[in-house]
């Protein structure tokens, strides 16, 4: 694959949005001076920004048992931004920006987390370790059901595989297919990919949550053994993936 399959593909692509100025008075200060209700009013908090809420609704480790939780090194991003990725088949774009943990879209604000801990069920091939991605974007109004329906066509499109490319760095997937993930939000989808690395194949899983405005995408790989010449088939944890939709479906988004 390339040099980000040697520490889990970590990637880490955060656009922040500025904190909403409070509305005030106009210039005419006699004016405002003069009216005893603007002088009598308490003061008006500013309003969260964005990437604020995203903050704040992402997953913790307070929120999981036993798993960490962490901001990816982006010293191992295979593209810092979705400029610098190109696919040779366009509708795949999405996955490709998915499993390299870029947003999908174009988002007004993105936030992306590592996971790790136990294994829900070990396996020969996780070897009790998993290791699950979050990315949570905030998207204007009506663009996240557009970005979720644009995933939908590629995970229906690709099925034969598609290459990525980023800074001289090649991901060639073999295969997309459907997988059905436990409903969530206002709409859910999850995909399977396979990708053959040094003669060794791997199995990779995402999904996609939608919960009005906030798109969630979850992918989950076994880094280590790709380096390490294994096969590996890592599923997203159920930990994870149900204390990050539980507050995604308690959070800002608002159905469109």
């Amino acid at each position: 694959m390339n040099r980000h399959t040697s520490a889990a593909l970590t990637a880490l692509s955060l656009l922040s949005v500025t904190a909403l100025t409070a509305c005030g008075g106009g210039s005419d200060s006699d004016a405002a001076t003069d009216d005893p209700k603007a002088s009598a009013s308490a003061p008006v908090s500013e309003a969260p920004s964005l990437a604020e809420r995203l903050a704040a609704t992402i997953v913790t480790k307070a929120d999981t048992d036993g798993f960490e939780v962490e901001e990816p090194d982006a010293e191992y991003a295979f593209a810092k931004s979705t400029d610098e990725v190109t696919v040779d088949k366009p509708a795949c774009a999405p996955l490709a920006y998915a499993m390299n943990q870029l947003p999908l879209g174009a988002p007004e604000a993105d936030l992306t987390r590592l996971t790790s801990g136990p294994t829900d069920a070990p396996t020969k091939l996780t070897k009790g370790i998993t290791f699950t991605y979050v990315t949570l974007a905030s998207y204007a109004p009506g663009k996240a059901r557009s970005t979720f329906a644009d995933a939908r066509k590629a995970v229906d499109a690709c099925g034969d595989g598609f290459t990525a490319k980023a800074n001289g760095n090649e991901s060639p997937y073999d295969t997309v297919t459907a997988e059905q993930v436990t409903p969530a939000g206002d709409e859910s989808l999850g995909f399977t990919s396979t990708m053959t690395f040094r003669g060794v194949q791997h199995v990779l899983h995402g999904a996609f949550v939608r919960n009005g405005d906030v798109l969630a995408t979850y992918f989950s790989v076994d880094g280590m053994a790709i380096a390490n010449g294994r096969p590996s088939d890592a599923k997203l944890s159920p930990t994870v993936v149900k204390a990050q939709n539980a507050k995604l479906m308690a959070g800002p988004g608002s159905e469109s």
